[in-house]
């Protein structure tokens, strides 16, 4: 599952777009506030493509600025707020508002260190975005992407978006092989805060970042 997650992730958070063409013409024909859930897929992996290419040992030896490229590209089309609230399940509820806040930006900042380098890893993978087929929901949607490996293998990557008050669409959820991202730390924070408690699972995000989330994960496959 970490294997197949982290791949996931690193294609989240950018990998090369098996249509730049398509990209491109999406992102000159329409504002980002009038995109729809397809063209912010195709316009990230074109913007990431282009970033990252030609700079590839440079961002290698330099983490925080792949974080920065990250952040620059990704973190506009990704809601992280209500990302974080189906992370937290329950237990949004009983946090408060500080504290939702604070997870947030704790977790995301995580998952990046986490899985940033995986950016490096993957870029010769092919991403081509599936058509869209039925209706555009209003609210929230899936646009489908399958991913071709070098050993030729497929992998679908589904990603879940749903409009933002702005009328922007924003990703919220990366699903791998059916398996949701959201779902699956859901359960592994689920877990933490009922044994330390939702304030020592933030500081522990905020001091110890991507260990916790690493402690989290041996933890959630303990015996």
């Amino acid at each position: 599952m970490l294997r197949t997650l982290a791949f996931a992730m690193a294609i989240a958070f950018g990998t090369v777009a098996a249509s730049p063409v398509l990209a491109q013409d999406a992102a000159a024909q329409a504002p980002a506030s009038q995109q729809n859930p397809e063209q912010v897929v195709q316009e990230i992996a074109h913007q990431l493509d282009t970033t990252i290419a030609g700079h590839r040992d440079q961002l290698k030896n330099d983490k925080e600025k792949l974080i920065s490229v990250i952040d620059d590209v990704f973190l506009p089309h990704f809601d992280i707020d209500y990302a974080s609230i189906l992370v937290l399940g329950r237990h949004a509820r009983e946090a408060t508002p500080e504290q939702r806040e604070r997870f947030a930006k704790a977790f995301y900042n995580s998952i990046t260190h986490r899985y940033a380098e995986g950016l490096l890893n993957y870029t010769k993978g092919a991403v081509q975005v599936l058509p869209f087929s039925g209706d555009l929901n209003d609210k929230r949607t899936v646009v489908r992407t399958q991913v071709v490996l070098d050993d030729g293998k497929k992998l679908s990557v589904d990603y879940a978006f749903r409009k933002s008050k702005d009328g922007d669409w924003k990703a919220y959820d990366v699903i791998i092989e059916g398996i949701s991202y959201v779902t699956n730390y859901r359960n592994q924070v689920d877990a933490e805060i009922r044994k330390v408690g939702i304030e020592k699972l933030i500081a522990n995000l905020e001091n110890q970042g991507e260990k916790a989330l690493e402690a989290m994960d041996k933890q959630s496959k303990a015996p």
